[in-house]
């Protein structure tokens, strides 16, 4: 019986062998190359960045690069010299790998540096391939310094790592730095493309742009996505089983949100929230892929921007037809909604409730208008209705309008005094009037009401504001703030009265004084004296003595001294009768 194959993963089958295949990193593989044609190597390299984009990978390419001793034209190794051979079987002498994760000590970097001494059998160099490095600790890294600046002419160090912050500036500064980025998803679509069509696996495109956006920039992610996603459907794979399988918030489920938001219908949608919920998935990425389709939808409407779009022909094509229901307003406020609703979500003590709250707001964007209108004819019908003997309605809906004077429209007005049923109290008109959504709507558009003046009492004269002044001052001397009751009986304070304005100037010592009552205390002084002269058009305002106004405060015990003598005339004639000298 034929023995069975071992199974290899895709991520290692389909590992880049040269250059040219290398996907994703085109500027660093030609300067990896240039480099190698010039004869111009460098003795430190460090490859950095996210996780799966090849940094290994092309580290092990260099390094079978420059000890190939047949390259081809466009620099790819020969895979016939001696070099290439035992590089391929696992067994260089020339090749070597760390794992820096887990010989991270001194004594494993000595270990290295000694090795580093020896040349090499095969080929001109020996490649000392250091992977996350950055798990190294302090003192392996100090004592890795001397070596990594001045190594045998044989040997070059290639350094890679995931978190270069963590990386020592002395390291930094010893070696080339190579930023290797995000691989996009057209790249890993089109690789997963050729991957599949080599398995013999039939996958359409919308189901390999879940697996590229999944994966997030890394090929190694999205091979490993792909080898799961043929474990679970075979060699037909169909989109709802690549959506079942990784548990994905598909394209369908933000299209039927959006219609329900465009209808109005936040019944359907928080029905809908609680069916993925109730499927597994995450609440965070469910309103952060909602906020993802909005965005999309944005960038539709633009028209020349579908380059931004990481999405299948197919796709984008449905995108652009519902982007065209939907207007830029209510796009732009739907994705400010999901993105306030997105950062707080963490902050929110009920999260299930803050995405929720969110949900009704983007359905009530397009019905705030046509609720206006339909509340506007809502007592009408209530009246109208044979057999119901309700008048209620018209006078609730009229109520607002004199409960909430500043704020309604003019013409509610009439409705109340047309109607010839009774007035009902004033409580439950407002209630009912609060939950209407058209009321909401006018209130928020019609233009702020003039605060009605309260003037119609006589202006206070000079005395009647110090004598406010002084009680107050007594409030705050009851409530342990003796230093602000100073303040506000100083005689050295001032009155002014214009016309129907008044101005309470307190005076204080220096500026620091100034700028504290400025900034704590100020609006409430003016508020708490309003209040209690019972007259708005009065104003509280802080300034600073002149400096040969302001006192002199004692500091030292001879100054002291002095105003003690000043203020009591009895210790001079004692210090005199004693013939006491001042000290």
């Amino acid at each position: 019986m034929q023995e069975e194959q071992s199974y290899e993963v895709s991520a290692r089958k389909y590992r880049p062998k040269d250059f040219d295949s290398l996907i994703g990193q085109d500027n660093i593989a030609k300067t990896l190359k240039n480099s190698i044609l010039r004869g111009q190597l460098a003795h430190a390299y460090l490859f950095c960045g996210p996780r799966g984009v090849g940094k290994t990978t092309t580290a092990r390419i260099f390094a079978k690069m420059i000890n190939c001793s047949n390259p081809g034209p466009d620099m790819t190794p020969c895979g016939e010299c001696e070099s290439c051979l035992s590089f391929a079987e696992g067994r260089s002498y020339c090749i070597h790998e760390l794992d820096a994760a887990s010989n991270n000590g001194v004594d494993d970097i000595k270990a290295l540096i000694d090795q580093v001494r020896v040349p090499p059998q095969v080929g001109k160099y020996s490649v000392y391939i250091i992977d996350e490095v950055h798990m190294l600790s302090q003192a392996a890294f100090n004592a890795f310094l001397k070596t990594l600046e001045e190594p045998p002419a044989h040997a070059i160090f290639i350094l890679a790592t995931t978190e270069k912050h963590k990386i020592l500036p002395t390291i930094l500064s010893r070696c080339q730095t190579y930023d290797f980025k995000r691989i996009s998803v057209p790249d890993i679509v089109s690789n997963l493309k050729m991957v599949a069509s080599r398995e013999g696996v039939t996958i359409d495109d919308d189901s390999l742009h879940i697996l590229a956006a999944k994966a997030d920039g890394a090929m190694r992610d999205a091979l490993t996505l792909f080898d799961q996603t043929v474990a679970f459907c075979g060699k037909d794979v169909k989109y709802e089983e690549v959506i079942a399988n990784l548990n994905v918030m598909g394209y369908e489920h933000s299209f039927e949100l959006v219609e329900l938001f465009l209808e109005g219908d936040y019944a359907g949608a928080l029905t809908k929230f609680d069916f993925l919920l109730s499927k597994g998935f995450n609440a965070q990425h469910f309103i952060a892929s909602l906020s993802a389709h909005f965005r999309d939808l944005v960038v539709c409407k633009a028209g020349s921007a579908d380059a931004l779009l990481e999405l299948s022909e197919g796709m984008k094509a449905r995108y652009r037809a519902q982007a065209e229901r939907c207007s830029l307003k209510f796009l732009y406020d739907a994705l400010a909604i999901t993105t306030q609703c997105e950062a707080g979500y963490k902050q929110s003590i009920n999260p299930r409730l803050h995405i929720e709250f969110a949900l009704m707001r983007l359905a009530f964007l397009m019905k705030a208008p046509a609720g206006a209108a339909a509340a506007a004819a809502a007592p009408q019908t209530a009246t109208s209705s044979p057999g119901v003997s309700n008048p209620r309605p018209a006078a609730v809906e009229a109520k607002p309008s004199v409960v909430e004077a500043p704020a309604a429209p003019a013409p509610a007005a009439p409705v109340a005094a047309e109607s010839s049923t009774p007035a009902p109290a004033p409580a439950p008109a407002r209630r009912r009037a609060s939950f209407s959504v058209s009321t909401l709507a006018e209130e928020k558009s019609a233009p702020a009401a003039p605060v009605a003046q309260k003037l119609q009492q006589e202006v206070p004269t000079s005395q009647k504001v110090l004598e406010g002044l002084s009680a107050l001052a007594q409030e705050y001397t009851d409530n342990g703030q003796p230093r602000l009751a100073t303040c506000l009986t100083s005689d050295k304070n001032e009155v002014s009265i214009e016309d129907t304005q008044v101005r309470v100037i307190l005076k204080v010592q220096n500026e620091a004084q100034r700028s504290w009552m400025q900034d704590k205390k100020s609006r409430e002084l003016t508020q708490s004296l309003r209040k209690r002269m019972a007259y708005d058009a009065l104003d509280v305002v802080i300034e600073t003595l002149p400096q040969d106004e302001q006192a002199v405060k004692a500091y030292s015990p001879e100054q002291q001294l002095k105003e003690m003598v000043q203020a009591n005339p009895e210790i001079s004639q004692v210090i005199e009768s004693f013939d006491a000298v001042l000290k």
